[in-house]
């Protein structure tokens, strides 16, 4: 009788599938241009992105034990991997959905029944029972397109935290660089406040000798203030850099590890070719998420479709009863089983039909939320590409009117203290060229936030844990 049961189970998973009604799964066509526009890259040669790892793109040591210490400790990148775990129980569940689950039951009873006019009868039953229940023959694909969500789902988990890590090591490459910037910032204006106080000291004499006006006079101390006031802003400002660089990192960022000045080089510059195609977005993970929840709706679909159909369940068993434990195995004790059952949909006040509209509504949905991932992804790129191409012409126009100011700022001090001009001058010179050197600064942490922009616009960063 054994063989019975399991011949019954064999011939269910056999039976199980044999129709899956979910649409065939056809990816959309991106909604973008076939290739960035090659002016927005001229002058540069290509590479993929999603093969350089983020180990090999940032390139000052310290950058990267950052970001090594973020990756092992920040909490969003830690929920995101749990996500995964999450999502691989739960497909494990629904797939197991598509087996029979096979139970052992033993059982025992002793029943006394009073006679009129006899002795009273004592029943006794033993029992060993080996096999399964409800389980439903996959014939219009249910189970399975639900296995196929299921495990689609875990596959979105997977791309999400590669999208996360990708925003995480770009974010805390950012912010570090941003602490750079306003590090140097900070000397500048340091420096700057020591020669502006120098040159207060020789004002207030010059004005007790009557050398030069009240008015130069408080020219001289509104420079000062403001250095003054430009430092306090700075101060702030690293605080805070560094309080939003030990939020990513999950641990105080030692201080070995900050920066005093932007590097020259903290990450590669790309070689992107103009002409560059699209179909790079599509290995984004981001757009791969997107794409995992389109194919749960696709499978979804098969679901809903197969709801129309009559189901069919399973239940069956096989083993031995006997009245006493040791005639359990003996011959003749065999008993077995079999219940099938058939549940056919007649009326359900349109609650199928509503499902299955629902369904397809949601594929429709997650189409356009996947179009339009591939839609941000691509302007992402284009917007990085754009920057670029006029990065190194205002980098280098930067340069020469910083070193133009400087030279203008010279001169001006040097008719000062000739007493060729006003102290004025000097001032309005010293002004300019604290101003350009304030902006070169920022240009350089444009130039830098940019690399870190491409590279993250194209896929790069998730390689390697």
């Amino acid at each position: 009788m054994m063989r019975n049961t399991w011949f019954i189970s064999g011939m269910a998973i056999l039976l199980g599938g044999c129709v899956n009604l979910a649409p065939d799964y056809v990816r959309p066509a991106a909604p973008v241009p076939a290739a960035w526009s090659a002016a927005s890259s001229q002058g540069t040669t290509q590479q993929d992105a999603g093969a350089i790892d983020w180990r090999s793109f940032f390139m000052d040591a310290r950058l990267r034990e950052v970001i090594g210490l973020t990756l092992a400790n920040n909490r969003d990148l830690r929920v995101a991997v749990l996500n995964i775990e999450k999502a691989r129980a739960q497909y494990r569940i629904q797939d197991a959905d598509s087996y029979p689950s096979l139970d052992m039951t033993a059982a025992g009873s002793v029943a006394r029944s009073p006679a009129a006019g006899a002795a009273a009868v004592i029943s006794r039953r033993q029992s060993v029972q080996l096999g399964f229940s409800s389980y439903e023959l996959d014939f219009f694909g249910r189970l399975k397109n639900l296995s196929e969500a299921a495990l689609a789902g875990y596959q979105y988990n997977i791309e999400t935290q590669r999208s996360v890590q990708i925003s995480l090591v770009a974010e805390v490459a950012g912010i570090w660089l941003t602490l750079a910037a306003d590090s140097e910032r900070l000397q500048l204006a340091q420096s700057t406040l020591k020669s502006q106080q120098i040159s207060y000291a020789l004002s207030q004499r010059s004005h007790q000798i009557g050398a030069i006006s009240g008015l130069d006079l408080s020219t001289a101390q509104a420079s000062v203030e403001a250095a003054q006031v430009d430092i306090g802003n700075y101060i702030s400002r690293l605080q805070q850099d560094a309080n939003a660089l030990n939020l990513l990192a999950g641990v105080a960022v030692p201080a070995a590890l900050l920066p005093d000045s932007i590097p020259a080089s903290a990450a590669l510059l790309l070689p992107v070719k103009g002409g560059l195609s699209s179909d790079l977005l599509l290995r984004r993970p981001d757009v791969l998420a997107a794409e995992q929840v389109l194919i749960a709706a696709n499978a979804d679909i098969g679901a809903a479709r197969a709801a129309f159909f009559p189901s069919i369940t399973l239940t069956a068993q096989g083993g031995s009863v006997s009245s006493s434990l040791g005639g359990l195995f003996k011959a003749g004790s065999g008993a077995w089983s079999f219940l099938p059952s058939i549940d056919v949909p007649i009326f359900n006040a349109g609650r199928n039909r509503a499902s299955l509209d629902a369904a397809k509504i949601s594929k429709d949905i997650n189409i356009a939320n996947y179009e339009k991932a591939i839609q941000t992804a691509f302007r992402e790129v284009a917007d990085a590409l754009a920057e670029r191409a006029t990065l190194d012409q205002r980098l280098g126009a930067q340069q020469r009117l910083t070193g133009a100011t400087a030279k203008s700022y010279r001169l001006s001090e040097a008719r000062y203290r000739s007493g060729i001009d006003s102290y004025l001058n000097s001032l309005v010179a010293e002004r300019s060229w604290y101003g350009a050197r304030q902006n070169l600064i920022s240009l350089h942490l444009i130039d830098q936030a940019n690399r870190i922009a491409l590279y993250k616009a194209m896929g790069g960063g998730w390689n390697g844990n």
